[in-house]
């Protein structure tokens, strides 16, 4: 019981800071419009949604046509009925999410109380958009959301690898949301990360943001799209990760192509681990693993001076970061 006390007690008290996210539901509005005046629908959608719906219509769907053209040529597709349907079905309210994103965002106020919350707006775009930001909007993709063994996600496996379509589940829509958000509208990357190290640590720095501000039920694996089974090879093999990492100098590296390989999502990262069983984007795994030692040693340290500090160098020396080989 102590170390749940001693857990809880890490994190500040957000109690009293007023925050009630509502998710407004476009995907409901546009689908209610199917059978009525297109005219009429068109007008209501734009009074109501703006700017989101110009973009949906214009961006998202990429349509070319007038606003009604394309609410006809929608609505006219058997397709967008059933995924429409299948949204739905998984989602009847959003309730649960909306309690995740109302916590997390009263730990951003906490800690950014000049932080503005966007509007939330959930859509289905035919799996065009998983979380676009707009103009004072943040946009949920549901049908990106639909859960793992969807349908949908076979069909279209030649677009979306199962990779990427095993996280396209409920759970992950707060942690997404955060995550675009911190990258988005609180901490954009300086320009002069070139070198792997400062793309890990700003991306560690990401990583240990969400670990202030989200649930504390959202596990690690969620929190950087691991699976349970990667999450435990990364850890097995952290020491020998490092070393690998130190033995062919890649941390000073800049080359852009020879980076991606470690920062960018994927089913593995070649040339670590037998039988494509390595973690991707390991590069982001281990800054965050950097990050966390260096502030678990530097407890003075506030997370507003972590997210503005941008000595990458600084934060690995001072985290005296050395994990252990596999004997």
């Amino acid at each position: 019981m102590a170390f749940i006390s001693c857990k809880q007690s890490k994190r500040p008290d957000v109690s009293k800071i007023q925050v009630d996210i509502k998710i407004e539901r476009f995907d409901n509005e546009l689908f209610a419009g199917k059978n009525k005046n297109i005219t009429e629908v068109d007008q209501q959608l734009r009074s109501r949604y703006g700017v989101f719906y110009d973009d949906f219509i214009h961006r998202i769907l990429d349509s070319k046509y007038s606003n009604t053209e394309s609410l006809a040529n929608l609505y006219h597709d058997q397709a967008y009925t059933d995924l429409t349907k299948e949204v739905d079905s998984v989602f009847p309210n959003l309730k649960p999410q909306e309690e995740g994103l109302s916590e997390t965002f009263k730990y951003i106020k906490y800690y950014y109380p000049k932080a503005k919350i966007p509007r939330f707006i959930s859509f289905a775009s035919g799996f065009a958009y998983q979380m676009p930001v707009g103009d004072n909007y943040l946009g949920i993709g549901l049908d990106m959301f639909l859960g793992k063994d969807s349908k949908f996600y076979k069909a279209i496996v030649q677009s979306v690898p199962l990779y990427l379509s095993r996280r396209f589940v409920p759970e992950y829509i707060v942690p997404r949301v955060a995550e675009t958000y911190a990258h988005e509208e609180l901490f954009t990357e300086p320009d002069e990360n070139r070198t792997l190290l400062s793309k890990m640590i700003f991306q560690g720095k990401i990583l240990y943001f969400l670990d202030q501000v989200l649930p504390e039920n959202v596990s690690d694996s969620t929190k950087i799209g691991y699976t349970q089974q990667q999450l435990d090879w990364a850890q097995n093999f952290e020491g020998d990760i490092w070393a690998y990492f130190l033995e062919n100098n890649f941390l000073y590296e800049t080359d852009y192509q020879k980076i991606q390989v470690f920062l960018s999502e994927g089913p593995f990262t070649p040339g670590l681990g037998e039988n494509r069983d390595s973690a991707p984007k390991l590069g982001v795994w281990m800054g965050w693993q950097i990050v966390r030692k260096y502030m678990a040693a530097h407890p003075e340290v506030t997370l507003q001076k972590l997210m503005a500090d941008n000595d990458a160098q600084k934060i690995l020396n001072q985290s005296k970061y050395k994990p252990k080989q596999q004997k």
